[in-house]
């Protein structure tokens, strides 16, 4: 999850993985001193500029609403190996 410290779409998505009782790795754009590069790069990579920026064992899976959306739908929990 590349997310922001401040941002309430970030924790969000951070409280739903909390939620689902899964571990996972944060990278807090606005605490890395390269924090502005990587989130260019990750824009390039995904098209997508805003964050949370969400990766599921390697798949993009998108923002908070994405997310959000995958945990209703139960794909995200799929994704997650949590059912089958």
């Amino acid at each position: 999850v590349y997310s922001k410290s401040r941002c309430g779409y970030s924790a969000r998505t951070k409280s739903l993985f909390d939620s689902l009782g899964v571990e996972y790795h944060a990278v807090e754009l606005d605490k890395a001193a390269d924090g502005a590069a990587m989130q260019t790069a990750l824009a390039r990579l995904t098209k997508q500029r805003t964050v949370p920026n969400v990766f599921v064992r390697g798949s993009h899976l998108g923002g908070n609403d994405a997310t959000q959306a995958a945990a209703l739908s139960g794909e995200l929990q799929k994704m997650l190996g949590l059912t089958s």
